[in-house]
């Protein structure tokens, strides 16, 4: 128990880019897994966008769409699957068992630490460097 309240100590205490995060490993998963939908831009206008019952916004703009604040735990729940998009026909994100894997610990725009696996955090960290 004592190892679980200081690691989580360290973690509310640590800057979120001291997480580990791999921006090139995000690219690369974005656009293996995520441009079909989002564009190679992240516009919104990857090829797949006609299919989809709701438009996939720009994810370039997602901390001017948040009062300049990259809204952390609101991406992570979209991409691991815990806040789910009808746009997708299933629970988000399509490729969900790839991003599976060791967990690891970020803290989210509102300071709380958030669990998720690696994967995830790497996405996330490109997600967060390419905001307009």
């Amino acid at each position: 128990m004592k190892h679980l309240f200081a690691t989580l100590t360290l973690i509310c205490s640590a800057p979120l880019t001291a997480m580990g995060q791999d921006i090139e490993t995000g690219a690369d998963l974005y656009q293996r897994h995520c441009a079909t939908c989002h564009g190679l831009t992240a516009e919104g206008d990857g090829p797949m966008r006609p299919a989809l019952l709701l438009q996939p916004p720009s994810l370039r703009d997602l901390a001017a769409r948040n009062d300049g604040t990259f809204p952390v735990g609101r991406v992570v729940s979209r991409i691991d699957g815990r806040d789910p998009l009808v746009s997708h026909g299933s629970p988000m994100p399509v490729y969900g068992w790839y991003f599976e894997g060791e967990d690891t610990a970020l803290k989210a725009e509102t300071g709380q630490p958030i669990l998720t696996s690696k994967p995830i955090v790497d996405l996330m960290a490109y997600l967060e460097s390419i905001q307009e």
